[in-house]
């Protein structure tokens, strides 16, 4: 199931009884947190998504914790259980390699399946259906930003999606940074040096150097000179799909629309902008054109974030807007960060088990993998593991920390192919119990996530790898390794039998 923009996803949401409309005046200005922290934590509110209908000084709705439980989620991107797309992948993924033509024949499938999510250009597009290029007129001051938490800096766009592109392959991406609101036309860029949006933006500026360096001296028909801005799309709202695929850890080069087609097994229809040279979903609420100044910076932050802390002000670039297109009657939709359980955990969730086919090719010894929402997705990864040789864990350690977003994870922890890794009462009793600190932890240093606040560097410091399964004498131990108390299978039967008899009702194991 695709959905074609925003509405068709709040009305199904309002069918499986997943909607709380809120018809009272409510100010975006902290009152909405409130309420969503309250709904996302079942305090209060149930944890439904939120419609408020009725947001002080704006005509607009504003829709908050859409993808906040794991019921959303697979609504979201149109499933029964997210690991329905995790099996797709995985089908796409299989290592065949044909030896026949009818063989080769056979792969056909797999290949027409990636071939028909290409995006598709259209000229009429309803997220273009009010352009404003006025700058005089309400622009951001027209849209419901919310200012999250009582510290932050100022008012936040949440969930945008933000589209580049490198100046040099073409490549488009989209990613989610968030936006700072400074005034009407103007917020923040908080991307970090490892988002692809900032690479994209660092690309630009080292290509006019270069070709600012190599044209010196030259005439005009021989140099091309970059413009010395840098443009940048932003879209809100649009179908579910899209927007989760702006947060996926996607390998280089792989577009997001196109991934965002695939889980939404239909091609997303892209619509060129106004005023800069991107696409942008034709289906979105609303769409922010403009570009980034190569040298201006600008003090974002503070903002509450989802590690729970408020991550630090710091200097980011300045996003200029040029145009404001959307819908006739938009919805803003937004997302709150904050202590765990918010809907960006569920998001993550998601993550987790798209991407584990992905990540069990690369490391096929993986059984399975918990993000566990306490580590916040970039703090902690419980593994389990076929082990097959000594060391074989340190050797999945060192293989995690290597592998794309996974690097910045700081405590990574192996546990036997036995170990339900989800069962965080299960993880703990294994590692109090099958670890010695001084043997099976392994401490380093290397690159952490941006928001890592106990970390004496930004983006760098310690990280633990912990080994908690069983020890081998191979490996060195030189005890006996007891066994684990279970019940004897014919015990069990015997039980259940008699459960049985007593009861009337089965009792199975």
């Amino acid at each position: 199931m695709s959905y074609k923009n925003i509405k068709e996803f709040i009305e199904t949401l309002k069918n499986k009884n997943e909607l709380l409309e809120i018809n009272i005046p409510v100010s975006s200005d902290l009152e909405i947190t409130e309420i969503t922290d309250r709904a996302s934590k079942n305090i209060d509110f149930p944890n439904k998504a939120l419609l408020f209908n009725k947001v002080e000084g704006y005509s607009m709705p504003v829709l908050t914790n859409a993808f906040g439980s794991f019921d959303r989620m697979n609504l979201a991107l149109g499933v029964n259980n997210i690991k329905e797309i995790a099996s797709r992948i995985e089908e796409l993924l299989k290592p065949e390699v044909p030896d026949s033509l009818m063989g080769k024949v056979s792969m056909l499938p797999k290949l027409f399946e990636v071939g028909t999510f290409l995006p598709q250009i259209v000229k009429d597009a309803p997220c273009q259906e009010v352009v404003i290029t006025d700058m005089n007129q309400p622009i951001l001051d027209k849209l419901p930003v919310l200012k999250c938490w009582p510290q932050d800096g100022g008012k936040f766009i949440t969930l945008p999606l933000v589209v580049t592109k490198n100046p040099a392959t073409g490549a488009r991406n989209v990613g989610m940074y968030r936006l700072q609101k400074y005034d009407n036309t103007t917020t923040g860029m908080h991307w970090h040096k490892h988002h692809d949006g900032a690479k994209n933006f660092e690309e630009f500026k080292k290509l006019k150097l270069r070709t600012s360096s190599h044209c010196e001296g030259s005439s005009p028909p021989q140099c091309s000179t970059p413009a010395p801005q840098f443009d940048v799309a932003v879209a809100i709202g649009g179908d579910p799909a899209i927007t989760y695929a702006a947060t996926a850890p996607l390998p280089p080069g792989i577009d997001e629309m196109i991934f965002a087609g695939f889980l939404r097994k239909k091609p997303v229809k892209l619509v060129k902008c106004k005023t800069v040279d991107l696409e942008v979903p034709a289906d979105a609420e609303i769409i922010l054109e403009g570009y980034i100044d190569q040298e201006e910076l600008r003090t974002e932050g503070p903002f509450g974030d989802h590690t729970g802390y408020y991550s630090l002000s710091d200097e980011y670039p300045v996003f200029h807007i040029t145009a404001m297109t959307h819908r006739k009657n938009p919805v803003y939709p937004a997302t709150i960060v904050g202590k765990p359980p918010q809907e960006d955990c569920y998001m993550g969730k998601a993550t987790e088990q798209i991407f584990l086919p992905v990540l069990k090719q690369i490391i096929p010894e993986i059984v399975d993998m918990n993000l566990p929402m306490e580590g916040v997705f970039h703090n902690c990864a419980i593994i389990s593991i076929n082990k097959r040789y000594p060391g074989h864990a340190n050797k999945t350690i060192s293989a995690v920390w290597g592998l794309g977003q996974l690097m910045f994870t700081k405590f990574v922890i192996i546990t036997d192919s036995d170990v339900d890794v989800h069962n965080i009462s299960e993880v703990s009793w294994k590692i109090f119990n099958n670890v010695d600190p001084a043997r099976d932890c392994t401490i380093t240093k290397g690159p952490l996530d941006m928001l890592d606040h106990a970390s004496q560097l930004p983006g760098y410091g310690g990280k633990m790898g912990i080994d908690a399964t069983k020890k081998w004498k191979e490996e060195g131990f030189v005890r006996d390794w007891p066994e684990e108390i279970t019940m004897s299978e014919e015990i069990k039967k015997r039980v259940n039998e008699k459960f049985y008899e007593f009861t009337g009702r089965k009792f199975g194991i």
